[in-house]
């Protein structure tokens, strides 16, 4: 079997096992495959030139990973998950607070349980979580501005920064696709993330609801590194050891 052959070959086995793992390390595959970590790196360079797969630091991801679903189907999955940490966000509201709810259907699990809260006021790029609180006239909602995005349903891209600016912003709550410990949460869609950016940037508590599925996998960028982070609230199978890897940048973990 020629070099090339075999180039090609093992470049081939890594695509196939990223779509079964959706994320493996380059000493996963060094092992895997028996070469050393510098021919795993030039190949995941390779085939990342390419389009075939998405690097990470120390890895990489499968463009196929974790596809983006509509929202009315993201909705759904691990619905009960998503209602308790719902709850235990909601939690951390307190009446007269200014408070962000982004576009996610996890933070969107959070509305139920502050709408009997006698006074809040709520900003969200989410036209869903503005239409679920038309019955709360009590709760104040602002838009931030932005293109409509329909596989969210909700407004991205450059907010109007002048809403943020003249608000005192107490918590922020963002769902995310992906969570590890060197990337932060991370987001697929560019014009999605630079919306929550923006958001991160002008609270005092930023908040993230991920549920364990989206612990250790990276999306397209980072919109909350953990620096930013001070909150985390997840369902109780997010992995052990990367909890406590957060944990370790001073994050507090709630895990209902």
């Amino acid at each position: 079997m020629g070099k090339e052959h075999r180039l090609a070959e093992r470049r081939q086995g890594i695509i196939v096992a990223l779509a079964q793992a959706g994320q493996l390390s380059v000493i996963e595959l060094s092992n895997r495959f028996g070469v050393s970590e510098v021919t795993i790196r030039q190949d995941l360079q390779a085939l990342s030139d390419q389009g075939m797969l998405l690097r990470t630091r120390g890895g990489a991801l499968s463009i196929d990973a974790m596809p983006e679903f509509s929202f009315d189907v993201r909705q759904q999955q691990q619905a009960a998950k998503k209602m308790r940490i719902g709850q235990a966000a909601a939690q951390l509201v307190a009446t007269g607070d200014t408070i962000i709810l982004d576009a996610s259907t996890t933070a969107q699990a959070i509305v139920p349980f502050i709408k009997k809260l006698p006074e809040l006021t709520v900003i969200t790029n989410s036209l869903r979580v503005a239409t679920n609180l038309l019955d709360t006239p009590h709760i104040q909602v602002f838009l931030p501005g932005g293109g409509l995005r329909r596989a969210s349903i909700s407004l991205v891209g450059r907010p109007q920064t002048q809403l943020f600016d003249e608000m005192h912003i107490h918590t922020g709550f963002f769902g995310a696709r992906g969570l590890t410990a060197e990337e932060g949460l991370t987001d697929v869609n560019l014009n999605e993330v630079a919306m929550k950016r923006a958001m991160v940037e002008c609270c005092r508590r930023v908040v993230g609801v991920v549920d364990a599925r989206k612990w250790g996998h990276v999306a397209t960028a980072t919109f909350a590194p953990l620096d930013r982070i001070d909150v985390i609230i997840a369902d109780t199978d997010a992995p052990a050891k990367l909890a406590k890897q957060v944990q370790a940048h001073q994050i507090q973990i709630i895990l209902v």
